[in-house]
């Protein structure tokens, strides 16, 4: 058995570009900046920035190139791609590339949410806020109603 999964939450660096195969099928790329904060030895704080090229197929390709704009904080879930390439200057080169299966947008309530599982079926879904209430769900049956 094997797994190759990835979660993300950063800000999308990049509007995405969208573009065809020669076949037909649409394919949407854009830029993900996921940082973290970390103390130094000497108790400076510090940031590090990681960027990673996120590719959606098909209708979450259209989907995210009709929704996505730089800027945005995005969740995206997906598989992990590294590839390698030569550069202009003739050095090699290596990236690695989400492919994404699932993108949240994080930021923006009522914006759409994609699952490629879903079938484009949760596309027009508004973002659920959580409840008002600190306490949680009211019955147990509530709880069960959680996909996770």
């Amino acid at each position: 058995m094997s797994l190759n999964k990835v979660t993300m939450i950063g800000n999308v660096g990049t509007d995405p570009e969208m573009r065809y195969t020669p076949s037909g099928a649409a394919v949407t790329d854009f830029r993900l900046a996921v940082s973290r904060r970390f103390s130094t030895r000497d108790g400076n704080q510090q940031e590090e920035t990681e960027w990673f090229t996120v590719t959606a197929w098909e209708r979450l390709a259209d989907t995210v190139n009709q929704f996505v704009t730089k800027g945005m904080k995005v969740y995206v879930e997906g598989r992990l791609k590294s590839r390698s390439y030569q550069g202009n200057d003739g050095q090699m080169r290596f990236s690695n590339e989400i492919n994404a299966q699932t993108v949240l947008f994080l930021d923006r309530g009522g914006t759409p949410q994609w699952n490629e599982e879903q079938g484009g079926g949760a596309a027009s879904a508004p973002r659920q806020e959580a409840p008002s209430d600190p306490a949680g769900p009211e019955t147990p049956s509530d709880v069960e109603e959680l996909p996770w």
